[in-house]
């Protein structure tokens, strides 16, 4: 069966809070401090646990979902720093004419953590967040390379072989749908699988559009352990060997996790 954070908010959300209390904010605050005159937004915040560290260190932040229930949670999460005045968050698409008008230019820093991944026309949501982005502001992304092990997502698979299986992900779509029905997934996890495999991203893509949507990459970090598999499969976070991480294409096999901060330039 599927690890016990895809079904778990509560999980989830704790994994959440430590991954960015000890990777994903030292990772942000080494290519721009964070300090409490900061105005931060997520997109795809899930359950809010990510932006637990930027709370407590006094910024104002947003956390925006297009999932009511999840928004819902985030809300019974983070009930104390809505209620302070310190948080909002919304469930609404970011590309709405009145989301625009209201945030337009407003962040110092827009956070993806796993969320560019699922996100269609990647180019047209990169280049969009200049919209959002005050002079000063960059762009945090966290993500997995498409083509690295477990890139699809598998791992959110029901069957024990098929959750723990490599590189599945990168066959044939047809024959890929097939081994998902054999070994018993229901639709439902299918279609969003299938619907990764056309919306996962590789470091070279990702890197191509940063530029022609006129960006400077300021930081980048390349696991070969990702943080997260600390909770998902008991593993310790590794940094990845630094001539491996140089060679492009064959480094999206082996790198399970990148991190990136741009800024326009």
């Amino acid at each position: 069966m599927s690890l016990i954070q895809h079904s778990n908010a509560n999980v989830r959300y704790q994994q959440q809070v430590d991954n960015s209390i000890n990777y994903v904010l030292p990772f942000i605050d080494a290519a721009m401090q964070v300090t409490p005159d900061l105005r931060i937004m997520e997109i795809g915040c899930g359950e809010g646990g990510v932006l637990i560290p930027f709370l407590e260190k006094g910024c104002h932040c947003v956390g925006v979902d297009l999932s009511d229930d999840k928004i819902a949670l985030a809300h019974d999460y983070l009930k104390q720093y809505v209620d302070a005045g310190n948080l909002q968050l919304i469930n609404k698409n970011i590309y709405d004419v009145d989301f625009l008008g209201e945030f337009q230019h407003s962040f110092d820093l827009i956070i993806l953590k796993d969320a560019i991944e699922h996100i269609p026309d990647q180019a047209k949501i990169i280049g969009y967040l200049k919209n959002l982005l005050t002079p000063r502001g960059q762009v945090y992304f966290g993500f997995p390379p498409w083509y690295m092990p477990h890139g699809g997502h598998q791992q959110t698979c029901e069957s024990k072989v098929l959750n723990m299986m490599p590189y599945i992900h990168l066959l044939p779509n047809p024959l890929y749908r097939g081994v998902l029905r054999a070994f018993g997934e229901p639709p439902n996890i299918i279609a969003e699988l299938m619907e990764i495999k056309e919306t996962g991203i590789s470091i070279e893509r990702f890197e191509r559009i940063v530029k022609e949507q006129g960006y400077d990459i300021t930081k980048k970090q390349f696991y070969l352990i990702n943080p997260i598999y600390k909770y998902k499969f008991g593993l310790k976070p590794r940094l990845q060997w630094g001539p491996v991480a140089a060679i492009p294409f064959v480094r999206n096999f082996f790198t399970t996790c990148v991190y990136y901060m741009i800024k326009a330039k």
